[in-house]
């Protein structure tokens, strides 16, 4: 991810201390920094990295009222006059503090300075993100395939309520004299509380895909507070700090999602005749959401200006993991098992030292959990795939059953009018 992004700017006052005065600006938040930049010079006056602050607090004194104070190193910086509030800036800069403390702590528990990644462990990272990838896939296809399960049984129903209407039919067109006219009445109506007793079951509680700490704004109001945002299967819910649901989106809800930055979608519910239903969320989290988001609502995802660098910078590595990772692994593998090329052969390339050099670097602890993993990839793919060809015969059959509905309900509604 490019560091010089910016996530958030807000205009606010920078307290110059060499200067012994206040200089107006603008406050910039980076996913790893700070920075404050003069309006009147364009100088860069503040710039240091998030994992450098020792504490964020609003503060006050007889000289500086409503400011914002950042602790960096033994450095104090102030800031005041912040737009739209102080609680706002305080809210979205103390969430992306944390969440980097929380990062760097992660990484210094699995070995504080480690060196870089060899080549095995760097193959291990791609394809465990793409096993999770597949596993959210095949969450949401689940999903889905319930949905297409109840839509049979609804059909189901529906053909059958349209045979009892056709008996209904005959028996009205049937002439007065007709001997069983009381028994055709009676067969329905005696079947109709059988029918009533199979409602289907209630919604069970259903798995959570993702859930990240978010800073949570309602439509267009300048107040923020901080909560979560948990995906599922069939929607998205908001809720508080206190898991308290503040709105839950199902996925016929939503109507469109719209990435401002890396960190900030909107998602929002049309209306007519009243407000639509919006929610503005940001989180340092939020590039590991958005994936998912586009493959659960693709139709209806809006990559705006800001945001169309990080889908180039996403695609360009990450898209094309069915060919250039499962390459990559099979290539390494190979090389772990079978090194090099045979010791007989004369021509040696550069390139054939380079994939030597690749192929030393992969252990054979770290070729046995590829294998594991690619072993897991080459499963779910497998049921994915089973479950798609599912869903295709569940939507033709489901198509062929609207049409002959469609049929049925216009003979009988032809039927209605002859008999009216």
């Amino acid at each position: 991810m490019n560091e010089d992004i910016r996530i958030h700017s807000w205009p606010c006052s920078y307290y110059l201390d060499s200067g012994k005065q206040w200089v107006s600006g603008r406050l910039s938040l980076t996913p790893v920094g700070i920075k404050f930049t003069a309006d009147k010079t364009g100088e860069l006056l503040v710039d240091f990295h998030l994992s450098g602050i020792s504490e964020i607090k609003k503060e006050s004194s007889n000289l500086i009222f409503s400011s914002l104070t950042i602790l960096e190193k033994s450095t104090k910086h102030w800031f005041s006059s912040l737009q739209p509030s102080r609680n706002v800036v305080f809210n979205v800069l103390e969430h992306f503090w944390r969440e980097q403390l929380l990062e760097s702590r992660g990484a210094a528990a699995a070995g504080g300075a480690a060196p870089r990644p060899s080549k095995g462990k760097e193959l291990t990272g791609m394809l465990a993100g793409s096993q999770q990838r597949l596993e959210d896939t095949a969450k949401v296809l689940h999903h889905q395939g319930e949905q297409f399960d109840n839509i049979m049984k609804g059909l189901d129903k529906i053909e059958g309520d349209m045979d009892v209407a056709d008996r209904l039919l005959t028996e009205l067109e049937s002439p007065s004299w007709w001997p069983f006219s009381s028994k055709l009445w009676k067969a329905p109506l005696e079947s109709k509380p059988k029918e009533a007793a199979a409602v289907p079951d209630p919604k069970t509680q259903e798995g959570i895909i993702l859930r990240i700490p978010v800073i949570v704004t309602h439509r267009t109001d300048s107040n923020v507070k901080p909560g979560k945002l948990t995906l599922f299967a069939s929607g998205l819910e908001i809720s508080d700090c206190n898991s308290q649901v503040i709105h839950r989106f199902e996925s016929r809800d939503v109507d469109d999602i719209r990435v401002h930055t890396p960190y900030e979608i909107s998602v929002r519910q049309r209306f007519i005749g009243k407000p639509d239903t919006s929610y503005r969320l940001l989180s340092a989290k939020m590039p590991e959401v958005i994936p998912v988001l586009e493959m659960q609502f693709s139709k209806k995802m809006q990559f705006l200006e800001d945001a169309l660098g990080f889908v180039g910078a996403r695609k360009s590595p990450q898209v094309d993991l069915g060919t250039s990772i499962w390459q990559a692994a099979t290539g390494l593998l190979g090389g772990v098992v079978q090194p090099g090329s045979p010791a007989g052969s004369r021509e040696g390339t550069d390139n054939d030292q380079v994939q030597l050099q690749q192929h030393e670097k992969v252990s054979q602890e770290e070729a046995k959990e590829l294998r594991q993993i690619l072993k897991k990839l080459k499963g779910l793919a497998l049921e994915t795939e089973a479950e798609l060809e599912r869903q295709d015969e569940a939507l033709d059959s489901i198509s062929s059953s609207v049409d002959r509905a469609t049929l049925t309900i216009d003979k009988q509604n032809r039927r209605m009018k002859r008999l009216t």
